[in-house]
């Protein structure tokens, strides 16, 4: 029988101890006599069998039910194997022992496979353990993690006797108890409470990456229906990522075949924890995730084949945030083979998501003033809208991208999102570049896009001599720099053409009430996005005068302008074949010496 010593979870015996003798399979405590041979997983233990009946009530049901008194009992499936039952062995033997975080949960179970109840002996091994547990692993965030961990090896036995329930309370209430603490610390020291909340956070972070993806998932969900904080919560699940997902974050060479051959069954495992680690994250907005780790899960998840639900989860709080979103972030490499070298269908259902999430904005505000140029969704669109034509030229130049992903993700913007399309006009000149055995209805259909009024001078510029765009698009592009530089000329400020698009969007009086409010939106929208343009233009115009003015004073320059090379393009058009085919013969060499009087009408000419 065993007895207390100083350490009230350390047995000794009150005899002197029997000697342990040991062989390649077999481990013997030899007494005087009664001896019976047990057999734990193929390891043989000859034993004194009254210390054992008299704790085990399995041992002494299987004694009495044996024919033979020196037949072997075999034990099979005991928790923890022949380890636990060597120390449960001790424990009715008297032999020096004690209970740890390390040992109690094997402990615990192997008792309970044995019987070693009170109705045997008071203070039988399964009070031993049940006390131990109590008053120490649940006390201890650190301890019930450590007795949670021992738990991954042992069978249901042990959620029968609830050990991992009852650790994973126990982690979740100690963090609250730590929360709390470090919010009491800010409150009386602030100087020094970041620091405390930080070194308290981390230490219990740390511990938690140790569990396996299933009991750390049931410690999350605790901790958040008992009010740990989102950052908290969130700040677990980037560090159990960093630890758990090392082996495929290593791999940069994108190469589905070599990550599918070397990492087998690891693979699996793997997409196990970023389908759970994406479902336990909270869906509190104010949580602040780096964006670089959302983008490194989606990553992950596109790697591992994760669940559409998995993916679509990412992008969609990836889409709350799109206009922080980097350019080195979108460049999500595609592992299809065959296909393009960048996954542009996973950024056009992000882009989806941010506009039904701008949409939706703009449905709940009421007010005309909160609407518009000004707004903060409106200014999100922008920093999209300039984030996506970025997009498209850096991804245009390969040569695997089809024009039919390359046009959904140009037409999937609203006009509004963008004031100036030089960015577009470059992508889409860079595409055209690349993939020069495109038709000519497909150039038409990617240059449709491009709105000749929203380029800048310098566009227009190499628009006009461009030679891959189509015909009707230079045409378009000479014709309304004409237009801009006759309204310039003749003092006008382009009220003509504002008025006539204003007039377009009058509400009709058979509009219903919410279609009459929507068209006023859309027409306020409209309104502020060309003040926006007119002020680009005014600034480029202001360039333009001056650029002329000492054009007209330079009377020995022998430089061409940018009206000259607009008027020898037309020519080459022949749009005004009877006017402009003409004069540029009369002005030929009688130019050169009057150069102060030609200057003026040959502006004029083109106008």
């Amino acid at each position: 029988m065993g007895m207390v010593s100083e350490n009230p979870f350390s047995f000794s015996s009150r005899s002197p101890t029997p000697k342990l003798c040991s062989s390649f399979t077999t481990r013997i405590f030899s007494d005087v006599a009664g001896d019976i041979t047990i057999v734990v997983d193929g390891e043989s233990f000859l034993l004194h069998k009254f210390p054992l009946v008299s704790r085990s009530g399995k041992i002494r049901k299987m004694v009495a039910d044996a024919k033979d008194s020196t037949a072997k009992l075999e034990l099979l499936n005991i928790p923890g194997g022949p380890l636990a039952f060597e120390l449960a062995m001790k424990f009715c033997y008297g032999i020096n022992f004690e209970i740890t975080t390390a040992n109690v949960a094997h402990l615990r179970c192997a008792a309970e496979y044995l019987e070693m109840t009170e109705d045997y002996r008071d203070e039988n091994l399964i009070a031993r353990t049940e006390t131990y547990l109590d008053e120490v692993v649940v006390q201890s965030l650190e301890k019930s993690v450590e007795v949670l961990s021992t738990c991954e090896t042992l069978p249901s036995i042990a959620e029968e006797v609830g050990i991992p329930s009852r650790c994973v309370e126990a982690i979740a209430m100690n963090a609250c108890k730590e929360q709390l603490v470090s919010g009491l610390s800010m409150l009386n020291c602030d100087g020094e409470s970041t620091e405390l909340k930080s070194g308290c956070l981390e230490w219990w972070v740390e511990d938690l990456s140790l569990l396996r993806i299933d009991y750390y998932q049931r410690v999350i969900c605790a901790m958040t229906r008992l009010g740990v904080r989102p950052d908290s919560i969130f700040a677990s699940l980037m560090h159990f990522a960093q630890a758990s997902l090392k082996g495929i974050a290593k791999c940069q060479t994108w190469n589905p075949g070599k990550l599918k051959s070397n990492t087998g069954m690891a693979e699996h495992d793997q997409k196990t924890v970023v389908e759970a680690l994406v479902s336990l994250m909270p869906t509190e907005k104010s949580c602040s995730v780096p964006l670089s780790f959302m983008f490194g899960m989606l990553r992950m998840a596109i790697m591992v084949d994760a669940t559409i639900a998995c993916r679509l989860e990412l992008e969609r709080r990836i889409a709350f945030r799109l206009e922080m979103v980097s350019l080195d972030d979108l460049l999500i490499p595609s592992i299809q083979a065959g296909g393009s070298l960048y996954d542009v269908d996973t950024v056009h259902r992000i882009l989806v998501n941010f506009l039904q999430r701008i949409e939706e904005e703009e449905s709940e505000d009421c007010g005309y003033e909160s609407e518009g140029l000004g707004s903060p969704s409106h200014d999100s669109l922008l920093k999209v809208g300039r984030l996506i034509d970025t997009y498209l030229a850096e991804i245009a130049p390969d040569p695997y991208l089809s024009s039919q992903k390359f046009i959904a993700m140009i037409e999937i913007l609203p006009d509004y999102a963008r004031v100036i399309d030089d960015g577009l006009y470059r992508a889409v000149d860079i595409y055209l570049k690349v993939h020069s055995m495109l038709t000519e209805q497909e150039c038409k259909k990617l240059c449709k896009f491009i709105d000749c009024q929203k380029l800048s001078q310098e566009a227009c510029n190499h628009a006009a001599q461009n030679d891959r765009l189509p015909v009707q698009m230079t045409v378009r592009v000479l014709y309304f720099e004409q237009l801009r530089l006759k309204n310039a000329l003749s003092g006008s400020s382009g009220d003509g053409l504002l008025s006539q698009r204003i007039s377009s969007g009058v509400p009709s009086a058979a509009m219903s009430p919410r279609d009459n409010y929507a068209s006023l939106r859309r027409e306020n929208r409209e309104l502020k996005l060309e003040i926006s343009r007119m002020r680009v233009r005014l600034s480029e115009l202001e360039k333009e005068q001056l650029f002329m003015k000492q054009g007209m004073m330079d009377k020995t320059g022998n430089g061409k302008t940018f009206l000259t090379s607009l008027s020898k393009g037309i020519g080459r058009i022949g749009i005004f074949s009877g006017q402009a085919g003409g004069k540029p013969k009369k002005s030929g060499r009688k130019s050169r010496g009057s150069e102060g009087k030609t200057g003026r009408s040959r502006r004029y000419s083109v106008s």
